[in-house]
């Protein structure tokens, strides 16, 4: 045993004890005669003092730097009045050393552990290894350890085997990207590495585990947004003879008792809402709760005003428009104004039309806008009444195709929430329901929604007659804007999982190609199952607060999937091509 405790775990109840501790020196200060260091280890900070009456401990203390590896054995004492340190878990007391050994020597840094410095994001990824010393990223990662922890007791409590699947598998026809894994022994063949664990764990409910889980590593080979990592974690759970409302029991008192044990937050019941009443009201299938706006529509009262840009969208069964009040902005200025247009324009918006309302009681006269001039008064009080407008607010009107509605004036609510402090809670938790089967492509052309393994509300042959609005039992956990996890009860009856993929424009051969192991094992006697799978990585993001999910996986890639540290991906050899039947194409020689 090398050390007794840990530097963080030093407090009073130890006083007069003697301890042994290992760790890195955080800072090193001189003082009067007297040496100053402060060891760091994972646990914490604790500050050892050396006195110059033990000569040969002193002049070794006198030649430390930041970042040495060192061992110390001392007595721990109170501090002295007017010393202790209230942010440090050990700082009521210090430790006298008596011997310190150096483990290893440091060369300087490239950053500075001991206060934040801002070297950039890529200098702190080259050196993670460096910059996972920080308390703060230490912190992080610890507490992803907790949570993974009480996850993982929560489901081998109710039931749940951990079973693992495989990571070689075949490439998928969903959506995004696979990534392939060339095979040696089948030259000209290619495994991909799985996007979730979906058919297998489908496959494991066939077999009758009725309750899996798995924390899981997903591949996901997509054009980088800003957060999205070319590998993530999902929290990956599956259930036999549950229906939607039981499974949604079940992982919100997991959520609920993971708040509770790690951060004291007592979330309260999740409310159910629907997604065609999310898209209403918030413009998004993940709306925000936190924030007290909400989308208004107005189409009814505009389809006859002599303005285009109204009147279109608002005769057309495709169009929506859609009002949104803002609290107090008539303030704003427009220069603000003409940002936020700008803004809506990333989602397609046109433009934003806006009324100021500085003083109803003087009708048209109290309102200040372009737009006013176009719509009748009676129609205009009407809107006015109907969201709620009072003297000092501003109301934004967005009009156009539905989605670009929706899309464009829920970004917009999302960032004047932010920007003008609008949020009423801190957790604001929720169910979205009732999900469409099916998405309508530009081309006309049907995708599924979540993923073609969700069963629809309804029979095959009224699935069949009405795609376009059939209903999947599909349900998402959405926390302050962002969905933690997804999932549906899945088709158990090979008739329907063809009935879909008819749909879809998958072909009898494809399906069979494709899917027939799958169609296979649902004529075996597939019991009805369902689950749903949590993103950890945003999890642990918005628990710890983090500002990216970079900052909660220990060794994560750039916003370019790279991994600049160890310099993947990386040029293979000749040889080792050759073996896998590849042949690059030549490369234009860059100047």
């Amino acid at each position: 045993m090398m050390r007794t405790h840990y530097c963080g775990q030093l407090n009073e109840t130890l006083a007069d004890q003697e301890v042994t501790l290992c760790g890195w020196v955080h800072r090193r200060r001189d003082h009067g005669g007297v040496i100053f260091l402060d060891i760091r280890d994972r646990e914490g900070l604790a500050q050892v003092v050396f006195d110059p009456d033990r000569e040969e401990t002193f002049a070794l203390a006198d030649r430390v730097r930041s970042e040495y590896v060192v061992k110390v054995r001392g007595k721990v004492r109170p501090r002295p009045a007017g010393a202790v340190n209230p942010n440090m878990a050990s700082g009521a007391i210090e430790v006298l050393g008596y011997e310190l050994d150096v483990l290893n020597q440091a060369e300087t840094p490239p950053f500075p552990l001991d206060e934040y410095s801002d070297v950039g994001e890529e200098t702190r990824l080259r050196y993670r290894f460096i910059d996972l010393r920080r308390p703060e990223m230490a912190a992080k990662l610890k507490l992803r350890s907790r949570i993974t922890s009480s996850i993982r007791r929560y489901l081998d409590d109710n039931g749940f085997l951990d079973v693992e699947t495989p990571i070689l598998t075949r490439a998928t026809p969903e959506g995004a990207r696979d990534y392939l894994v060339p095979s040696r022994t089948h030259p000209g063949s290619f495994f991909a590495l799985p996007q979730s664990p979906q058919l297998f764990k489908q496959l494991l409910m066939v077999s009758g585990f009725d309750r899996y889980y798995q924390i899981a590593k997903c591949f996901r080979d997509e054009d980088l947004r800003a957060d999205r990592q070319p590998e993530f974690t999902q929290i990956d759970i599956e259930t036999s003879f549950l229906d939607e409302q039981d499974i949604m029991g079940l992982t919100e008192g997991m959520i609920r008792g993971l708040f509770k044990e790690v951060l004291d937050v007592d979330l309260g019941n999740f409310p159910h809402m629907t997604f065609e009443e999310a898209m209403r009201r918030y413009g998004s299938d993940k709306p925000d709760l936190r924030n007290p706006l909400e989308l208004v529509d107005v189409a009814d009262q505009l389809t006859e005003v002599d303005f285009k840009v109204f009147s279109g969208p608002a005769s057309d069964p495709k169009g929506r428009v859609a009002a949104l009040r803002v609290p107090g902005g008539a303030s704003l200025a427009r220069k603000q104004i003409d940002d936020y247009t700008k803004y809506v324009g990333i989602y397609g918006a046109k433009g934003l039309a806006y009324i100021k309302i500085n003083e109803r009681a003087k009708g048209v006269e109290g309102l200040q806008s372009p737009i006013v001039k176009f719509i009748p008064e009676d129609n205009l009080n009407i809107i006015l009444d109907r969201v709620g407008a009072v003297d000092g607010d501003i109301v934004f009107f967005g009009a156009d195709k539905a989605k670009v509605v929706s899309e464009a004036l829920g970004a917009l609510r999302i960032k004047l929430g932010h920007d003008l402090n609008l949020l009423t809670c801190e957790w604001a938790p929720l169910w979205v329901v009732d999900f469409p089967m099916f998405e309508e492509n530009d081309d006309g052309s049907l995708s599924a929604l979540h993923h073609p393994f969700t069963a629809p509300k309804c029979t095959p042959q009224e699935l069949q007659a009405n795609p376009g609005t059939a209903l999947s039992r599909a349900y998402d956990m959405v926390l302050n804007g962002t969905e933690l996890g997804g999932g549906s009860i899945r088709i158990h009856r090979k008739e329907m999982q063809q009935t879909v993929f008819d749909i879809l424009g998958i072909s009898a051969e494809e399906q069979q190609e494709k899917f027939g192991f799958l169609l296979d094992a649902l004529k075996y006697g597939a019991p009805p199952h369902g689950g749903l799978a949590f993103g950890l990585d945003r999890l642990v993001m918005l628990m710890t607060g983090a500002q990216s999910i970079r900052e909660v996986i220990a060794f994560p890639k750039t916003q370019s999937a790279a991994c600049v540290m160890t310099q993947a991906p990386g040029a293979v050899d000749a040889k080792a091509l050759r073996e896998l039947n590849i042949r690059l194409r030549e490369q234009p020689k860059v100047e």
